[in-house]
């Protein structure tokens, strides 16, 4: 949010959505083994050289967190596909939620609760208020 609140970009609450999923999956820990260490990739092309343009960089580039925003392909690669920033990738999710999302309704019993819940506060307020 920004301006205290008086101002909301849709777009940067998908931004900020995408950021704070990347963290809970950092949160859980990296799998260490023979593969996510790259020791094949290791021997193979020697320590000190190139392992961006791997195979198995790309594999597991994703382990850590899988951004839906982010593009972590390759700049000739992300240019081919259009070029888009974050903010029009984001964008694009906004216009799709807002187009095809459906709400679920709430369940009558946790509606009920709810409801109790509300009227509760209701009440206290409306006691302490006279």
């Amino acid at each position: 949010m920004l301006e205290l609140g008086q101002t909301f970009s849709m777009e940067q609450l998908v931004i900020d959505n995408d950021i704070i999923e990347m963290e809970k999956k950092s949160m859980e820990g990296v799998l260490i083994n023979d593969e996510t260490l790259a020791i094949d990739a290791i021997k193979q092309i020697g320590v000190g050289n190139d392992f961006l343009a791997h195979p198995s960089t790309m594999n597991n580039i994703d382990l850590a967190s899988d951004p839906m925003i982010f593009d972590r392909n390759m700049i000739g690669d992300w240019k081919a596909a259009g070029s888009k920033s974050a903010v029009d990738v984001a964008h694009d999710i906004v216009l799709d939620v807002m187009k095809n999302h459906v709400v679920a309704p709430i369940p009558e019993d946790v509606l009920k609760v709810m409801k109790s819940i509300v009227k509760k506060a209701d009440d206290e307020f409306n006691k302490n208020k006279g």
